[in-house]
């Protein structure tokens, strides 16, 4: 069972830690357990229950009004809100408690009416990236645990690989080709997933070459395929080669294809650019580029 300190409370619910402990005193809602040396500390059950109340709360429902309500009560309500009120706080709390109490049912109920209600690619963009932001700050302050994280992590990706399939396969002598992989060491396989999800969508050819892909590989792929374009992303440091040589030995080996560049590696150490590599330096970036294709 894991335990909490309330500064977690606090980056998990939003809910200042002052504020925590004046609803713990006035109105008994949550009872942390103390250590030998007198630490308040909270439990699994606690955090899940502070999570429906701080949403509750936060969509104009007084607290002096949840303290009176059921348990049972009060997660009905939870889902229901969450389920009709799009605004971007109450969609990230629904999916941080589905995160919490690792529920797919919740998970699953919470984007399935997102897409149906915005697109699948506006959900990527508003809820489920600004998500995933949220949970880099939870797991880098050790607010939530390594399985929580890949419970999630794992559903988003089916999610997108569930809309990749459902677009429908292009061919044609005018239609672009694009080559997606990751180089060696690089685990960022949710934004390749959806830039390939991206490209299908507006009828683009796409061989998705996946993770852990060499230069000789990639060779191999463009002798068969001669794609228009290569696409990749450099996020974690390079062990063996600096970014920058890394990104010349691939303008060097692939000269007739148009490569594109993404990732923090490439952007924060100030990759030059050969004359047929273009960076992307952002989400909007790259949405810009594919418009003007």
């Amino acid at each position: 069972m894991a335990v909490y300190s309330i500064k977690d409370l606090e980056k998990l619910s939003g809910i200042k830690a002052h504020t925590i402990r004046v609803w713990e005193q006035r109105y008994e809602l949550i009872s942390p357990q103390r250590t030998k040396t007198n630490i308040r500390y909270y439990q699994d059950d606690d955090l899940k229950f502070l999570l429906n109340i701080a949403l509750l709360n936060k969509n104009g429902i007084k607290i002096s009004k949840i303290a009176k309500m059921k348990k049972q009560d009060i997660e009905e309500k939870v889902a229901a809100i969450a389920e009709i009120n799009f605004e971007y706080g109450t969609q990230l709390d629904a999916l941080t408690i589905s995160m919490i109490e690792m529920d797919e049912f919740k998970f699953d109920r919470i984007i399935s009416t997102n897409i149906q209600q915005l697109g699948f690619e506006r959900t990527m963009m508003e809820i489920i990236y600004p998500f995933l932001d949220k949970l880099s700050v939870l797991w880098l302050t050790g607010s939530i645990n390594p399985v929580q994280e890949n419970f999630i992590s794992y559903l988003i990706r089916q999610k997108v690989i569930v809309a990749i399939d459902s677009e429908p396969l292009v061919a044609g002598p005018d239609t672009r080709t694009f080559i997606l992989y990751l180089p060696e060491g690089e685990r960022q396989e949710l934004s390749l997933l959806f830039m390939h999800y991206m490209l299908k969508s507006r009828r683009h050819q796409v061989l998705y070459l996946g993770q852990d892909i060499t230069i000789p590989d990639l060779k191999d792929a463009c002798k068969i395929r001669k794609p228009d374009f290569i696409f990749t992303m450099i996020t974690e440091t390079f062990a063996r080669e600096p970014v920058q040589a890394y990104v010349d030995k691939l303008a060097e080996n692939f000269a007739e294809s148009h490569i594109l560049l993404s990732g923090y590696q490439v952007v924060a150490q100030s990759v030059t650019p050969p004359s047929h590599v273009t960076i992307l330096r952002s989400l909007d970036h790259m949405l810009q580029f594919l418009e003007e294709l």
